[in-house]
Order: structure tokens, then sequence, then C-alpha cells
């Protein structure tokens, strides 16, 4: 790590022998804010305050909106045509350099936005130090991150899509399996896999939709809002937004400052997919036990016990399970970040990009992941069906056959109830009992109704748009089929 600015007494020599400081000893000793300082700054607060060593994550976007900047100065004349030449050929070779993995980050200089225009600087001299002209590392910052944002949310929707795609992909292999559907983790009503698969991707679209959404906000251009109350410069913003891809400027520059909701926003967006995973997990986590035995899982994406030779554990289920964890608690640090801070900008806000680095990690492993093991597992079909007749799944659609006979819902309802109990004491399915007992809890109960009983005539019964019948399902999956294509 290169060494603290230089002592007092090293700069004043150097004041004393040449009657001026030399422009690479003031690059190499200077701090950006430290003209008002008298006093060197404590190594420990350097080496607490610094964030380059996971804000470097922003080079590339530093480096977009920095060449944006220098473009713009050289329209409204802050620049000549030359020195934004210079600024931004720099900015590419410099990008190319932390591309590479030769750039040497320097943790005195605090930051990745620091290290960047310290290096130009240096190779610049005072074409250099004229990029910072009409803003602040609080709107440069903000630009940054949200161009960062904008980044990941783009690069975010297409893993969803193809775990939306890996869903939709199983509809062709497993059309005519019929899963038990639960409430309360009990059997409840049989429906038909490929409406299980479905329900995933409407959750997953949601997301999407969700991300689109935030989208717009996190769209905003900060840039030229600077510290706090904008700059008396003749600056462009528009033509700047306009260079990035943003679809708007901030208008308030306070409120610029100091603004993380779109951090936080996607932090929100973030969890909720992790918990949709989390729940997708835990149900085939369930599903892959030999009390269930509905599903086997690809064993490459299980792991093995060190002790019991015979264990398939499905880790990675249970880790994007367990990481929801992490991302649910990095909104809520956010959210406690930013309680009760004032108006605009404060050192506070270094902490948010942590949180956020992490949930984007975190997340995107989960829906790589995910994708890999919903096209690699396997229905245990028959395993399914022979246990299929269990928990009376037919029972609801007895009761609304009733009902379609003109008896009240509750009537209908206490009447099937009393019919399930009859067959639980047998230990028989309701198809099982005699027509005898049908005609005894109600008139209208004759033999037709042996025509509705049995989780396959549950499912086809199932008309309402939206439901688990046949038709309704194959609609659904050609939709998805057509949406993802």
């Amino acid at each position: 790590m290169a060494a603290p600015c230089a002592s007092r007494e090293v700069r004043s020599t150097a004041l004393a022998l040449t009657g001026r400081l030399d422009v690479a000893e003031f690059v190499l000793t200077k701090k950006a804010w430290s003209g008002v300082f008298e006093g060197d700054t404590d190594p420990r607060v350097e080496q607490f305050t610094e964030s380059v060593r996971y804000d470097q994550r922003l080079a590339a976007q530093d480096i977009r909106g920095s060449t944006a900047h220098a473009h713009m100065l050289a329209s409204v004349g802050l620049l000549s045509s030359d020195e934004a030449q210079q600024i931004v050929a720099e900015l590419a070779q410099i990008g190319r350099e932390i591309e590479a993995g030769t750039f040497v980050f320097r943790t005195e200089l605090e930051d990745v936005h620091m290290n960047i225009e310290r290096a130009l600087i240096e190779r610049l001299g005072d074409v250099g130090r004229k990029l910072h002209t009409g803003r602040s590392r609080n709107d440069q910052v903000s630009t940054d991150f949200r161009l960062w944002i904008r980044d990941s949310m783009d690069r975010l929707d297409v893993k969803l899509r193809d775990l939306q795609r890996a869903f939709v992909g199983r509809t062709e292999r497993d059309g005519d399996v019929i899963l038990p559907g639960y409430t309360h983790l009990q059997r409840a009503q049989p429906v038909l896999a490929n409406h299980y698969w479905l329900a995933y991707c409407e959750k997953l679209e949601r997301d999407r939709d969700r991300l689109v959404d935030c989208r717009e906000r996190v769209n905003q251009l900060p840039l030229g809002t600077a510290a706090l109350a904008g700059t008396s410069l003749a600056i462009d913003r528009q033509q700047v937004a306009d260079a990035l891809g943003f679809a708007g400027l901030l208008a308030n520059s306070l409120d610029s400052s100091s603004d993380r909701d779109f951090a936080i926003e996607f932090c929100f967006v973030l969890t909720l997919i992790a918990e949709h995973l989390s729940t997708w997990a835990e149900e085939w986590i369930l599903w892959a036990t030999s009390e269930f035995d509905f599903l086997s899982l690809p064993q490459a994406y299980c792991t093995g016990s060190s002790i019991m030779p015979q264990k398939i554990n499905p880790d990675v289920l249970e880790l994007v399970r367990g990481k929801t964890a992490r991302v649910v608690g990095n909104l809520q640090s956010l959210l406690v970040l930013i309680k009760g801070l004032p108006l605009a900008y404060n050192r506070d806000l270094q902490e948010d990009k942590e949180r956020v680095f992490d949930s984007v990690d975190t997340v995107e492993a989960c829906v790589e992941l995910a994708t890999a093991v919903v096209t690699g597992a396997e229905l245990k079909r028959e395993s399914i069906a022979a246990r299929l007749d269990r928990g009376y799944l037919d029972a609801t659609t007895l009761m609304e056959y009733l009902i379609g006979q003109g008896v009240p819902q509750r009537l209908a309802h206490e009447i099937i109830g009393q019919l399930v109990g009859q067959a639980m004491k047998l230990e028989v399915p309701l198809a099982a009992l005699p027509l005898a007992s049908f005609q005894a809890a109600h008139a209208a109960l004759d033999e037709k109704v042996f025509d509705v009983l049995g989780v396959r005539q549950a499912v086809e019964a199932m008309t309402s748009v939206g439901s688990t019948g046949p038709a309704q399902v194959a609609r659904q999956v050609a939709l998805w089929q057509q949406r993802l294509s």
C-alpha cells in the first residue's frame, strides 16, 4: 500500500527550495479535500473511512459517467475539445488497466472515484484536474451507483427469464402428472404439475415487473446537482442524461444528494425474489425426502455426508433457503441506515454499497442454480400416483357437485364432511363408499356422483379462469411459451 500523505515538513521544504509545490509532489501527497487542513490524517482514519476495497466494483460505471461528463464540459466550453479528448482517451486506458487487473488501487485515496481521478491527474496534470468541474463526489457516487444498479437489474432480468423458461420447459414432460396440492401442509386438492410450474412463473413475472418499475426511479440522473446546492457553472445535465441513457433528471439538488430510496427499493425487490426462491427450495427439500418421495434431485447439485455413506443431501436448496436471510438482513440494514439522516449528504451513506453488492451477488447465484436444479430434477411419477388417493383430494369437487344440484354451500359442506368422516373410519377413499351412503347423505347424490370422484375427475372438473383444469392450464402454457419465446 502506498504511504499516507507526506508530512507538512516535506511539503514546506519543497516550497522553500523551489518557490512552488511541484505538480508530481502535489499529486502524490495531497487529498482532494486537504486544502483547508493543517495536519495529516491519522492512518487509522484512512483505514476506517476507505471504501475502495469494495467500491472498485463501480469502476466501469465511474469511467462511463466521467466520460459523458467530460464531453458535456467540452460542449459548454468548460473544457477545450483537445482537453476532453485527452481525458476521454486516458479514462479509457485506465478502464482497460482496471479490467486487466494491472491498475493499482490505493487505500489512502479513499474510494474508486478518487483513485481514477488521481491516476488521471498524474498522467495529464492540470487537464486531469479539470474533470471534476461542475460536480461533487456526492452526485458522482450516486450516478455511478445508479448505473451499476441499472446494469445489475438488466442482467438479473435475463436470469429470471431463464428460470421461467426452465419451469415452462418442464410442461412438455410433466403435462399428465397430477400432484396433491397443499394448504397448511395438509393435502387439499389435486393440481396438474404444469399448474404448479406456472405458479412460479407468475411469481417470477411479478419480480420482473417490480424490477422494471423500480428501474424507472433508478434511471434518473443526479450528476450536476453537485454537493447539495447545484452549481453556478453553465453545465448541461440533459446532455449527460442522454449520453448515459437516463430517462430524466433529479429535480432537487438537496434530495439528489441524500437520496438512497432507489437502492433500498432495489434491495426490496431482491428480497422478494429471494423469498420466492426460498419457498420453492423449501417445497423441493420436502419433496425430495423419503416421506414425500415426489422428486429426484440432480446429483450435480447435491452433496453427501462425511459419515453416512447413503446420504444425498439437498445442500444447494438449503443454501438458497438460508441465503435469503442475508438478503433480508441487507434490506433491514439499509432501512436502519437512513433512519434519521438529515439533509443532505452524510458519510453514513458509504455503508449502502456492500449491502447492495452482497444482495445482488447472492440473488444472482441463487437464480442461476435454481434454473439448473429445475431443469435437471425429475418427478417420481409412480410414487406420486401410488398415494394420490390419500387425503380426500376430491372432497371439494364433490361438494361443488352437490351445490350444482341446488344445495346451499354451507349445507353441502357439512354433508360432504360427514361422508369424508365415514370414509376415514373405513380407511377408504370416497369413491369406495357404496351408493347407499351417498343417497343417505342427500337425495341429489345419485349414481352420477361417481363421475366426479377421483383425483383426475376432480382436476378435469375445474373450469374457472386461472384454475388447474386441463383446458385452462393448456391455455396458460401456450401463453407462457409465446411470452418467453
